[in-house]
């Protein structure tokens, strides 16, 4: 189907390779957000073509258009979600200082569970499940970066300059302490109310724990 619902006729493959138009590329980024809208509420399995159709305002044989199956639009969601994951790790420098390294890590896990909290529990979703599409990803991308990231900590610990922590777990720490802001958001505003801005209090603590956790 093309961009008015009609029937989309391509008279070899290489039209089928022409650059998107300007309507083609929005309509491409409506049906990615709704379904990151989509993905993130209901789950991989709970969620339907007509569901992401309906949250993009699109028709779903025009959605069709754009993306064969369901299996592929989560594919180009959960792609460009691991690299994005994974930037704060890889941002960590070897050469500076390790504790401010640490710390900006952790408040640069707080501030994205802040900002993108749908992609945080679409993630999360995904390891519930198994990691079913993304599990080659995770054997290789993600440990090899933890693996590094790890032998950098440990490096620290060996010159005195962090208190004797296991690295892979400190990471692990970050992680659950992090992104839990965004993945049990509703029970963490029930317990505070809706009018406390829970990060506010997390950062404030997370520094805390931190810095006496990883004192030498």
């Amino acid at each position: 189907m093309n961009d008015n619902g009609n029937p989309a006729r391509f008279d070899d493959a290489s039209a089928a390779e022409k650059p998107l138009t300007r309507i083609q590329k929005l309509n491409r980024r409506k049906i990615l957000e709704a379904a990151l809208e989509v993905f993130s509420a209901n789950g991989f399995r709970g969620s339907t073509l007509d569901q992401i159709a309906a949250e993009a305002g699109l028709s779903k044989p025009n959605l069709l258009y754009y993306f064969p199956s369901k299996e592929a639009i989560h594919g180009e969601l959960m792609i460009g979600l691991l690299d994005t994951w994974l930037a704060p790790l890889r941002a960590m420098n070897p050469q500076g200082d390790p504790r401010a390294e640490i710390m900006g890590y952790m408040r640069r896990k707080l501030e994205m569970s802040r900002e993108m909290p749908r992609e945080s529990r679409l993630f999360a979703n995904e390891m519930l499940q198994g990691a079913p599409r993304m599990a080659d990803d995770l054997g290789h991308d993600l440990k090899t970066l933890v693996d590094a990231k790890a032998q950098v900590i440990r490096d620290w610990i060996d010159a005195g300059l962090l208190a004797p922590v296991d690295p892979h777990h400190l990471i692990f720490s970050i992680w659950a302490l992090t992104q839990h802001y965004a993945d049990f958001e509703v029970q963490v505003r029930a317990v505070l109310g809706p009018e406390t801005d829970p990060f506010e209090g997390a950062g404030q603590f997370l520094d805390m724990l931190f810095e006496r956790l990883l004192a030498p």
